[in-house]
């Protein structure tokens, strides 16, 4: 019997190598930080800021805390109203990076007394300059047309340059892609580094002042991290430090030496230069057929101006576009994002009932939106006639029209831009799972500052559009409260069977007295029309005239209401 030979040892497989970590610039203080005040906007900004930061630093919060302030300092130093002063330090938490920050958690009648990191406020004031992409072409302006506003009958001496009529006009505007917004962030921070890098670097002793005596410790260079990080999403809560060469073997039992700035400057503008060819590669393979699974899911956020089907990309940013003439619902089970925009939808009612950080409804027109609870911030940008139902930290609302928002809201609403006719009211529904979605972001029932809107600049100075001359000082109009007697509960039809059964069985928010006694007394009135009704003595011909007559008004204010498409909704359609 023959001796088989063993078999030959496996060769040991080559590792890959690890993937290329790309730097990114956050789109949170981009989004959802900038503020229309002229007096955080610089023509000198470095200098200027230089000057603000070392004023700001004479005056710390503690012995303990030699780099925080607070509100009342800022105030002071740049000749701002308290209450704006407060307000920019709210912006920062919502935008802020760091889950480890005292700001990011406090409640706002805290805020003072934790402060905000000089640094911090720092870069937030300098970005104040950053100039939003402008909205691009829809390559099917045809195909939106019969669902896209018209422009209203009442516009004010701004007509010629509003938003809504310069997103609406011939050529059909959405949004910029995902990638066309990553770049544009990137190339301003590109220009800007140099200046930025400086406001959070130290002069080394003994050296005549210039570019080459700045140096960067590792605690300041972490700041950084309010701007950018590498890797996908989620990778911003890893140090910032850990990605650099210069510091990512330090001692964490001893301080990491200073290195010089311009050593940091020059390897965060070769990163993003690589991150800028990568998008462009992404991009031109895109346009040729030729993307990889790899790509695949970062461009398909880049293609959201073009389809009607929601996505979400590899970065955890969900887009639900062009929902039209239909009702759209997502759970927490379906949404794998905490990150939402709702764009160019148009008379639809939709849900997004889950837990999120930031959401943004932008192009919206004749809908009903309910968003379940954002931890972070929500903004509504150029929408018409539409109805926002949510729970929030804080909202923004810009260049809206018409448009009706029931809040719960922990932070006074911020109203910015060109709007018109814009009315706010308490929070007006609830589902099973929504004190556990407020629990889960932060978001508590007490207080809800829905009447208490903040309007501030008519012109935003972040965008790109020409304004006329001698509006820029201008107020915006601000939001009315919404008659008590036209105040209604929203019923959400209940998919919760298999979601879990939550323990939410009435709206958390308690209403004010004005609102409840109003839904009193329509509870009232309409018990007692029921009872005149069962008791008058009719024929039964007449019967069949009152009852044909109900039901031909009701379906005639469903139909003229839009609250049709809710009725086939809770039918199951």
């Amino acid at each position: 019997m023959t001796e088989t030979s063993p078999p030959p040892p496996e060769q040991p497989s080559t590792p890959s190598p690890p993937p290329t970590l790309h730097i990114h610039p956050r789109r949170e203080p981009f989004e959802h930080g900038l503020i229309p005040l002229q007096k955080l906007i610089f023509t000198d900004a470095t200098q200027t800021l230089t000057s603000i930061r070392d004023k700001l630093l004479q005056h710390p919060l503690s012995k303990d805390q030699p780099h925080r302030i607070q509100s009342s300092v800022f105030s002071e130093t740049l000749q701002i109203s308290p209450e704006h002063a407060r307000l920019v330090f709210e912006i920062i938490a919502s935008v802020h990076p760091s889950v480890s920050d005292p700001i990011v958690n406090a409640k706002s009648d805290v805020v003072d007394s934790v402060g905000v990191n000089v640094y911090d406020l720092i870069i937030f004031l300098y970005i104040q300059s950053y100039k939003r992409l402008l909205p691009r072409g829809h390559r099917d302006s045809a195909a939106i047309a019969d669902v896209w506003p018209s422009t209203s009958a009442f516009d004010g001496f701004l007509s010629a340059l509003t938003p809504l009529q310069l997103a609406r006009s011939n050529v059909r505007r959405s949004m910029p892609s995902q990638a066309d917004e990553e770049a544009h962030q990137l190339s301003y921070l590109q220009k800007h580094l140099g200046n930025i890098i400086s406001l959070l670097a130290e002069s080394v002793e003994g050296q005549t002042e210039g570019e080459d005596s700045l140096v960067l410790t590792m605690e300041n260079f972490e700041h950084l991290s309010f701007l950018i990080y590498f890797g996908e999403k989620g990778s911003e809560n890893i140090p910032l430090s850990q990605n650099a060469p210069f510091f990512a073997n330090s001692d964490p039992d001893m301080p990491a030496a200073p290195v010089p700035a311009t050593q940091v400057h020059d390897w965060i503008e070769q990163s993003i230069n690589s991150a800028l060819q990568h998008i462009s590669e992404r991009v031109a393979a895109k346009e040729n057929g030729s993307t990889n699974a790899s790509d695949h899911d970062a461009l398909m956020a880049d293609d959201y101006a073009n389809t009607i089907k929601p996505s979400i990309s590899s970065k955890g940013l969900s887009h639900i576009e062009g929902i039209s003439k239909q009702s759209y619902v997502k759970q927490a089970s379906e949404l794998k994002t905490s990150f939402v925009k709702i764009i160019n939808c148009h008379e639809s009612v939709i849900y997004l009932l889950a837990p999120l950080k930031y959401a943004t409804v932008y192009g919206c027109s004749d809908a009903t939106i309910v968003l379940g609870a954002v931890g972070k911030a929500v903004r509504i940008e150029h929408c018409e006639r539409v109805h926002v139902i949510s729970v929030a930290k804080r909202i923004c609302i810009a260049n809206c029209r018409e448009c009706v928002f029931f809040l719960g809201v922990n932070q006074q609403p911020l109203i910015v831009g060109d709007n018109h006719k814009l009315q706010v009211a308490p929070y007006n529904t609830f589902y099973p799972q929504l004190e556990e979605h407020m629990k889960q972001v932060g978001v508590e029932a007490s207080p809800n500052r829905w009447d208490e809107p903040i309007a501030l600049g008519l012109v935003d100075p972040h965008d790109s559009i020409s304004h006329p001359a001698g509006v820029s000082d201008c107020q915006t109009e601000s939001a009315t409260h919404l008659e008590p007697d036209q105040f209604t509960n929203f019923l959400i039809p209940n998919w919760f069977e298999d979601e879990g059964y939550g323990s939410t069985k009435d709206n958390p928010f308690p209403l004010p007295d004005v609102y409840m006694s109003s839904q009193q007394k329509n509870d009232k009135n309409l018990v007692e029309v029921k009872q005149i009704l069962k008791e008058t003595q009719l024929e039964d011909n007449r019967k069949r005239e009152l009852s044909t007559a109900l039901h031909v008004y009701f379906k005639d204010w469903l139909y003229a209401s839009g609250n049709v498409r809710q009725l086939y909704c809770l039918q199951g359609e």
